[in-house]
């Protein structure tokens, strides 16, 4: 009978409204969770009275918890995904709507397909919104928090280094993402230096401060006493120019490189590629490259791993295949931080550190699932 049940059909459409009310609670338990601990550690100091006697305004507060949503959920999306697969199947054993549907000659690997459609989705959805949110989001994110934790509304990065197409270095003394009027990005103390081994690009530029804007439609960082050299030539043959060029790079891009040594895990694909194609020698992009295509799968892969274990208990507790699946899971959660911080680390091959978990666990996850009483 399971070879004729219509897909998409009642029972799929059952176990999907099910699963679909799971992973709702799931997801505000989870998310809430750590919104309160993240309260209940910092909130007390974005509420203080700043230094001038100014204090953050409530909004501002709110604001910045609701923009971090996304990004907590990137974090314990996968978890989410298991806790609501777990619960879907602990309401069909409970139920016994399992024994019904074998007797009924539905097959467990059947009757569940709509939970592990759903991981699939959900999979796709934390990489849809990686690439999406990460950039809008994630700067609206981090410019709240920055007023929250240096109590002062002009956003400035300090000491940043990136690097240009060609591979040379870029030194960012200061960069304000929005200065002056009107508002746009800001440089102050900015040096370009070409690789020693790039004999077609010789110039070193100078200047005290550039501005990211459009003149005369030309967009572009525009100098503030900016000076270029041939570093082939004599210190004395310099001569001033008003606009970098050479060296392309975008406020963006600036962030991102910030962004990358604060929270790297944060980074879209698109970024992590960008930055990794001006500097193809640091392997902590390579591996956050894959690893954005990696944890996703971690949503299938848990899955693979507790739910078996919990309908085996069919007959039994169900909370005793709870237990031993979240186990197993958390053993996963743990391996995998410990590889990708290897791999930021650049102590691990970054596709070994990305693929590690999701290979190991997700062969273990498939035995289990395949040999699950169906």
């Amino acid at each position: 009978m399971s070879r004729g049940l219509k897909i998409g059909g009642h029972l799929d459409r059952y176990v999907g409204r099910l699963y679909f009310a799971s992973y709702a609670t799931a997801f505000m338990v989870m998310i809430g969770l750590f919104l309160i601990l993240d309260m209940a550690s910092n909130l007390d100091d974005y509420l203080r009275t700043w230094k001038d006697g100014g204090t953050a305004p409530i909004g501002l507060v709110v604001r910045y918890y609701l923009l971090n949503i996304p990004f907590v959920f990137l974090q314990v999306g996968p978890f989410v995904t298991l806790v609501a697969g777990l619960y879907t199947g602990s309401r069909l054993l409970k139920h016994s709507e399992v024994t019904a549907a074998l007797g009924a000659g539905v097959g467990t690997h059947r009757l569940l397909a709509p939970v592990f459609l759903g991981s699939v989705a959900c999979g796709a959805l934390m990489f849809g919104l990686r690439e999406l949110a990460s950039t809008p989001l994630g700067r609206q994110r981090d410019a709240a928090k920055y007023v929250l934790e240096h109590e002062r509304y002009d956003e400035v990065y300090n000491e940043l280094w990136l690097r240009d197409l060609n591979q040379n270095l870029v030194h960012i003394g200061e960069f304000r993402p929005l200065a002056g009027t009107p508002p746009a990005p800001e440089i102050r103390a900015l040096q370009t230096t070409p690789l020693p081994t790039n004999t077609e690009h010789t110039t070193i530029i100078e200047a005290d401060g550039a501005r990211y804007e459009t003149r005369n439609g030309v967009t572009a960082w525009w100098l503030q006493n900016g000076w270029v050299r041939d570093v082939l030539q004599n210190v004395d043959k310099q001569k001033v120019v008003d606009r970098l060029q050479g060296f392309e790079f975008t406020p963006g891009l600036v962030l991102a490189a910030n962004r990358a040594t604060e929270n790297p895990t944060e980074l879209s694909y698109r970024e992590a590629r960008e930055l990794s194609r001006r500097d193809p020698d640091d392997r902590r992009y390579r591996m956050l490259m894959q690893y954005d295509f990696a944890f996703p799968l971690s949503n299938v892969v848990l899955l693979c791993i507790g739910l078996p274990y919990l309908m085996r208990r069919s007959r039994g507790k169900p909370i005793e295949g709870v237990i031993a699946g979240s186990v197993l899971c958390i053993f996963y959660f743990a391996t995998d931080f410990v590889m990708k911080n290897l791999g930021l680390q650049g102590e691990l091959d970054p596709y070994l550190a990305a693929w590690l978990p999701i290979v190991a666990f997700g062969s273990l996850g498939i035995a289990s699932y395949v040999t699950m009483d169906s």
